[in-house]
């Protein structure tokens, strides 16, 4: 058993929490789920958390969060109070007691929605979406109390996260091969990275058990894929030749505004992150932890797309 206090973990009900929960518990550690409502015997609400519980645990995970929005129909102000105010409220909470380890998912959107080159920890914020901004100044909160405190205070930025039960993106893709649909972007080479579930269970794992020196750690897989080499790697989880067109940009361009228009999933939003570079870099991270990826990208989600396949 590991020898550790109790974790208390906000937003366990999530996409990230319903994998990370299961798999401290696994590692024989204590968790506490800490949420809105209360759902069953060990979860704490936000009003009736004391500072008894607080002391009680190691470390606090904060995976609680309001989602990007790709449809951009969210309120804005609901990004700010979910994300940097619910943030800013659980970090004076755990200041103030004996907990000693604060981790915080925010994104590698609080940094940039567009990169170019490499994205590192040393690039100067510039969000532009509510998503991002309200991740970002919930960082700056965070970082204005690190020299401040012996505590631990770690923020994660995960890139596009994938595993059993994701939605979004990866999910039109597969659908697409699945059907048979020709992939239009074919004359589109870009280079993204990506975050397999289980790299991230490790990640937050190694900083519950040794946790690094404060401060923003980027969290991504070690090799950015192209969206056609991804298209690729669903076709060889079917067994299928995805049938590969080079639709010129302005078309699609079109076809995405329309989308935009008429609410579909395939629109503006959805072109830019299937078609733009997004490289982020791990070495920090590995460098602090002393750990080395966990998964190669292409394999990590080979495993992601079988998990579609299974609920078929």
């Amino acid at each position: 058993m590991l020898n550790h206090d109790q974790i208390i973990i906000s937003g366990a009900s999530g996409f990230v929490g319903r994998h990370i929960l299961p798999y401290l518990v696994d590692k024989n550690l204590k968790v506490i789920s800490l949420s809105r409502k209360r759902t069953k015997e060990n979860t704490l609400t936000y009003n009736d958390i004391q500072e008894k519980d607080w002391n009680k645990a190691s470390a606090f995970i904060h995976l609680a969060g309001k989602a990007h929005d790709v449809k951009n129909t969210a309120d804005p102000e609901e990004y700010f109070k979910v994300n940097r105010d619910l943030t800013i409220d659980l970090f004076d909470q755990f200041l103030a007691s004996d907990c000693k380890t604060f981790i915080f998912l925010s994104s590698v959107k609080a940094a940039a929605d567009q990169v170019e080159g490499i994205l590192t920890e040393e690039h100067i914020p510039k969000p532009k979406t509510a998503y991002g901004l309200s991740k970002q100044e919930a960082e700056q909160y965070l970082l204005k109390h690190i020299h401040r405190t012996d505590k631990k205070v770690i923020i994660l930025r995960p890139c596009m996260i994938h595993g059993p039960g994701n939605k979004g993106n990866l999910n039109l893709l597969y659908s697409l091969v699945k059907k048979n649909v020709p992939y239009p972007l074919g004359g589109y080479h870009n280079q993204r990275s990506f975050l397999s579930i289980t790299s991230l269970k490790q990640v937050i794992l190694e900083c519950i058990t040794q946790p690094p020196a404060s401060g923003i750690y980027n969290v991504a897989d070690d090799v950015p894929l192209s969206t056609l080499a991804l298209v690729r790697v669903i076709g060889k989880v079917l067994n299928k030749k995805p049938l590969i067109l080079k639709v010129p940009a302005f078309i699609m361009n079109t076809v995405a505004r329309g989308g935009t228009l008429l609410n579909l999933p395939f629109n503006s939003n959805s072109l830019q992150k299937l078609t733009e570079n997004y490289v982020v870099s791990n070495y920090k991270l590995k460098k602090a932890l002393n750990i080395a990826d966990p998964w190669d990208t292409a394999h990590g989600l080979e495993k992601t797309i079988e998990s579609f396949e299974s609920k078929e």
